[in-house]
C-alpha cells in the first residue's frame, strides 16, 4: 500500500517555488529578449569591428558557467559594492543578461538569413531604415530565430534551478528542502519533474503551434 508523509502544506511549499521559478524565468526571458534584440541588431548594424566590445562581453556571459556568475555576481553586489539586494534581485539581473546574451545570437542570426534582396526591395519603395527594419526584416527573422529562442526560454527555465546558491528557494530548492525532512526523494523528484513539465509544456506547443502555422502563410 502506498504510504507518504507528504502532505497539502508541503505540496503547497512545492508550488510557492514553482511560482518563483515561473517568475524568475519569465523576468530573464522577458528582460533578455529585449536586450537581446537591441544587442543583435546593434552587433548586424555596426559590423564586427565597432561590435567588438560588446560581443566580448556577450562572450563571457555565455563562456562562463552559469552558477559562477551567480556566485560572483552576488558577492561583487553585496560585498564590493555594497548593494543591499536580494538574492532575488541579483538572480534576475545574471540570468537576464545571461539570456540576452544569447538572444543576441539569435536574433543576429536571424536578421542575416533575411535575403538582402528582400531589404533593397524595401528600401526601393521608399522605406526608411527603421521602417525596413520594423515591417520587413524583424517579422521575417523572427520566423527563423523562433525555434532556438524557444529552446533558450526552456533551457533558462531549468537553468534558474542554480539561482538557489543566492538564497533563492525556487522549484528543485523547495524539493531538496522536503527530501532532507521527509527523506522520501523518489516521490519529491517525480513531482518535481511533474512541475517543470507542466510549466514548459505551454512554451513548447505555443513554437510548435507557431511554426506550423507559419508555414502555411
Amino acid at each position: 500500500m502506498f504510504d507518504t508523509a507528504l502532505t497539502s502544506a508541503d505540496f503547497a511549499f512545492l508550488a510557492r517555488g514553482a511560482g518563483v521559478t515561473i517568475l524568475v524565468t519569465l523576468i530573464a526571458v522577458i528582460a533578455g529578449t529585449v536586450l537581446g534584440i537591441v544587442f543583435g541588431v546593434f552587433r548586424y548594424q555596426v559590423g564586427p569591428l565597432w561590435a567588438a566590445p560588446l560581443t566580448f562581453v556577450l562572450d563571457v556571459f555565455r563562456s562562463i558557467p552559469l552558477l559562477i556568475q551567480l556566485v560572483l555576481a552576488n558577492a561583487f553586489l553585496g560585498t564590493i559594492l555594497r548593494l543591499n539586494l536580494s538574492g532575488f534581485t541579483v538572480a534576475c539581473i545574471i540570468l537576464s543578461l545571461y539570456t540576452a546574451a544569447f538572444c543576441s545570437e539569435i536574433v543576429r542570426g536571424g536578421i542575416e538569413a533575411v535575403p538582402m534582396t528582400t531589404r533593397r526591395a524595401a528600401r526601393s519603395l521608399g522605406m526608411s531604415w527603421g521602417q525596413d527594419m520594423w515591417s520587413i526584416v524583424l517579422p521575417l527573422a523572427t520566423r527563423v530565430a523562433l525555434p532556438s529562442w524557444i529552446g533558450l526560454a526552456l533551457g533558462v527555465m531549468k537553468d534558474s534551478a542554480l539561482v538557489y546558491i543566492v538564497q533563492v528557494t525556487e522549484l528543485l530548492k523547495s524539493t531538496q528542502i522536503l527530501i532532507t525532512r521527509l527523506q522520501e526523494p523518489l516521490l519529491l523528484l517525480l513531482i518535481c519533474g511533474a512541475f517543470y513539465f507542466v510549466i514548459s509544456f505551454p512554451l513548447a506547443r505555443l513554437g510548435g503551434y507557431l511554426e506550423k502555422r507559419w508555414s502555411h502563410d
